[in-house]
């Protein structure tokens, strides 16, 4: 009797690639990719990652594996894994087009996005191909963040485009709102992208903080909202209005500290504004993430590195997160007419390597330096540099030159399994204009960054009533691969509670500074996290009581 042919299906292929790639002693990107290629599908074509993904998704009840497996499987054929091992989810969204109130000679004005940014950046396609509607942008990237094998559970949502002080007031309600619906509906078993919803015209106050009240609990909740504007538009109003919103970090175009390069580019602001704007935002406990250029008409290496160590030396700025983007030159900008003029010309790659080198040294560890050239198209670069890992290049010659990088990104535990016996408590202590600042962070024996917090101590009292004779905390946060709500991983750091310990020590040094209170600047998706460490609802903020 002649025994009947077995029949294959994509099922048991996979089965056999995921047995496989959990068995590997050497589990490089190189070694999981040989065995994907070893096991075709039907039709005699490589799996794709995201379809192993899906695939797994689908026969995940057939296929049965323990929790501890599943973790490390999907761990392993995760794509761009780089995106979310900083501990959180970042979902990048542009406002609509819109005039800018700025002026500035070096900025491009593309008529199909909002002022200084180019149809060619990645961001700026997603949201040109999502009509810039704030829900299709933010429901659409989870979707593609979920294909690809990401945790959703945890978003910092940046919110980018032109100056979002200078949008209209009920564009700037309704966007947040539409972003906050997109989160709430997002679930973990969404399957597909959203190309158009009934829209909303309208909406309220009152309806965006019933957005935010759901998102406490849902699936995907915002742990962090970034609002990108200009320091001249930064007042007390617009501080207290910022964080009505949500807000918990402020990117603000700083570009330079010498007024004649400020005036010279026509920035619109000087040197007092930028100290204003700094000033009111620590006081309102916000992360500062400013924005810094080198090569601009006025400069030169030497005044780069000089402005560079003021950033960092003068307690009027210090901010704690910075993007360094070297001026590039657009065709149809103003710098283009100074080009042709030859009274402006980007540094060769020795002087840019040169400047950036400096930059990164003289960062402190308090300060993660978020990126390293803008991610513009070489095709609208006209002269200068046009590569987009400039960054790489600079870190690999420091690193052939024995030069340690103390700034936090270059710190970041990553995927590292964390010891939590072997991690040791640093404090960093320093003076701002109106506060003093305590940088708390668990690091490795090697000095991998785990977890920090960012402690302020007000030397000036605030113009917000809620935090008048209270420590403020501005930041915690733990680092390692994004962990979804309510899961845990084995030796990962998001779940040995760090943040706790942080917690605690930060109360310690409010004590001994004769503080009776201690704030945070939580975000809504955190809201219950500090619930559970004590923290009582105000206005704003969240406050303990330590008296």
């Amino acid at each position: 009797m002649k025994r009947k042919k077995e029949t294959i299906t994509n099922r048991d292929i996979l089965l056999k690639i995921i047995k496989e790639i959990l068995l590997l002693s050497n589990s490089s990107e190189e070694n999981i990719s040989k065995v994907i290629c070893r096991h075709p599908s039907l039709d005699s074509k490589t799996f794709s990652k995201s379809q192993l993904i899906n695939f797994y998704k689908l026969y995940k009840s057939d296929i049965k594996l323990n929790q501890e497996d599943e973790i490390k499987f999907l761990s392993l054929i995760r794509m761009k894994k780089v995106r979310t091992l900083s501990g959180v989810t970042p979902v990048t969204v542009l406002t609509k087009p819109y005039p800018c109130p700025g002026n500035c000679i070096y900025c491009p004005n593309d008529p199909n996005m909002p002022k200084s940014y180019l149809s060619s950046e990645p961001g700026a396609q997603r949201a040109l191909l999502n009509k810039f509607d704030p829900y299709l942008q933010v429901f659409n990237r989870l979707m593609a963040y979920k294909n690809i094998g990401h945790p959703t559970g945890k978003v910092e949502l940046i919110v980018l485009g032109g100056t979002w002080s200078y949008y209209p007031k009920d564009y700037q309600v309704w966007f947040i709102k539409r972003c906050f619906d997109a989160m709430n509906n997002f679930k973990s078993g969404s399957t597909e992208y959203v190309t158009k919803i009934p829209p909303v015209l309208k909406c309220s106050w009152s309806k965006l903080i019933k957005s935010q009240k759901k998102n406490e609990k849902a699936q995907t909740r915002c742990v962090g909202l970034v609002l990108e504007t200009r320091p001249d538009y930064i007042t007390k109003k617009e501080v207290i209005r910022m964080r009505r919103l949500g807000a918990t970090k402020v990117q603000v175009g700083i570009q330079s500290l010498d007024n004649k390069v400020l005036k010279i580019n026509r920035r619109g602001h000087n040197l007092k504004i930028i100290t204003n704007a700094f000033e009111l935002l620590r006081l309102g406990g916000f992360k500062i993430h400013a924005h810094w250029m080198p090569n601009l008409l006025g400069s030169n290496p030497r005044k780069d590195i000089m402005d560079f160590k003021r950033l960092f030396n003068d307690v009027r700025f210090k901010p704690d997160e910075l993007k360094i983007y070297p001026c590039s030159l657009i065709r149809n900008t103003k710098l283009f007419d100074y080009y042709k003029q030859k009274k402006w010309k980007p540094y060769t790659q020795r002087q840019l390597l040169y400047v950036l080198s400096n930059c990164l040294l003289l960062t402190p560890r308090y300060c993660r330096i978020t990126r390293i050239i803008r991610d513009i198209s070489s095709a609208d670069i006209v002269v200068g540099n046009k590569r987009s890992n400039f960054r790489q290049l600079v870190e690999n010659d420091l690193k052939n030159s024995h030069k340690e990088i103390s700034e936090i990104r270059s710190r970041e535990i990553r995927g590292g399994v964390v010891n939590p016996k072997e991690l040791k408590l640093k404090v960093l202590k320093y003076k701002t204009s109106v506060t003093e600042e305590y940088f708390l962070e668990y690091v490795t024996k090697e000095d991998k960054i785990v977890g920090f917090l960012r402690l302020s101590i007000p030397k000036k009292k605030s113009f917000i009533n809620e935090l008048k004779n209270s420590a403020m905390i501005r930041e915690i946060h733990v680092y390692g691969q994004t962990l979804d709500i309510g899961k845990e991983e084995k030796g990962k750091a998001q779940h040995m509670g760090i943040g706790k310990k942080l917690i605690k020590e930060a109360v310690e040094i409010t004590k001994s500074n004769n503080l009776k209170s201690i704030s945070v600047i939580s975000s809504v998706g955190t809201r219950i996290y500090y619930r559970h460490n004590r923290f009582k609802d105000g206005i704003y903020y969240q406050h303990l009581s330590i008296m």
